[in-house]
């Protein structure tokens, strides 16, 4: 099977050109050029570019606009997303935040995210927001969190079983939601607890997980499978995760999350084996390596 360059639907990188403030272990996002190297080595061309807009998880703040700005200089890639906080401008459920979705949309944003402020999935100030894009056809990356956390975690709070998400999903069903985080995907198992919803966990995937059956229930809902996060859900129970790959064949994202240079990302060598030993299709490698994301996306190709 010829091994296909793949799409990245989860990136970050250091917008100023080095002069981030690394974060306390030294660590900061890659440059573009670093990327670009990372990139050849993954087998990977382009990426969504999503900046870090929110203070629960940013050390460095990205501005939308910068993004456009990188992403304009490195065509080759990045296409980029905006990042709407929802308690920008007046902290209000009543804001019109599709004011700054079109803006947006109109410089070339083909997404929203990535969201991560500590607050309720189903609160007033998402569900204004989440209103704001589907109207604006705009696909949210979501990272989730447990809303027991109060301090040290970033992203939206949902709980087991993910009730909140459930009604963003049924009460928005044009809202197309790529689902992240440990939590989200810890869920894939039905033996999950809250003691384990923000770890990798190991072993067979048992039935019955939560998230298998949101997806089954919910077309609106799709799995970036960036991160360790992503990665773990899959590689952990390479049966389980290759049913999975072929069930969800057309929702499901290939990203890497590369937050340092020193990142090791193995899904992408995981599929290409998986694919060449014939474990998942050649239409759903294609699909959730690159063509789900350009189709989404609405990108050339």
């Amino acid at each position: 099977m010829e091994t296909l360059k793949k799409f990245d639907i989860h990136i970050h990188t250091d917008m100023w050109g080095g002069r981030e403030v690394p974060r306390y272990d030294g660590s900061r996002f890659a440059t573009p050029e670093q990327l670009r190297g990372m990139y050849a080595r993954l087998g990977i061309d382009r990426g969504l570019l999503l900046p870090a807009v929110s203070p629960e998880n940013s050390f460095a703040f990205q501005a939308n606009e910068q993004a456009a700005i990188v992403a304009a200089e490195n065509p080759d890639l990045f296409v980029w997303a905006c990042n709407i906080d929802p308690r920008m401008a007046y902290n209000s459920p009543k804001n019109d935040l599709g004011h700054f979705l079109r803006y947006y949309k109109d410089m070339g944003a083909k997404g929203m995210g990535e969201l991560t402020p500590n607050i309720p999935a189903d609160c007033e100030l998402l569900d204004n927001l989440f209103r704001a894009c589907a109207e604006n056809d705009l696909p949210v990356t979501i990272h989730l969190a447990p809303e027991t956390a109060r301090y040290g975690c970033y992203g939206i709070q949902d709980s087991l079983g993910l009730p909140r998400l459930e009604r963003v999903l049924k009460k928005y069903p044009s809202l197309k939601i790529f689902g992240h985080s440990t939590m989200f995907w810890s869920q894939i198992s039905g033996n999950v607890t809250d003691a384990i919803l923000q770890t990798y966990p190991s072993g067979p995937v048992v039935p019955g997980g939560p998230l298998v059956r949101l997806m089954r229930e919910n077309p609106n809902l799709y799995g970036d499978m960036s991160a360790g996060s992503g990665g773990n859900a899959f590689m952990r129970d390479p049966d389980f995760g290759c049913a999975f790959i072929e069930e969800f064949q057309d929702r499901l994202l290939f990203g890497t999350d590369i937050c340092d240079v020193r990142n090791d990302m193995r899904l992408s060598f995981w599929l290409n084996e998986m694919a060449g030993a014939g474990r998942i299709s050649e239409t759903a490698y294609r699909k959730i390596c690159r063509e789900n994301a350009v189709r989404l996306l609405g990108l050339d190709g």
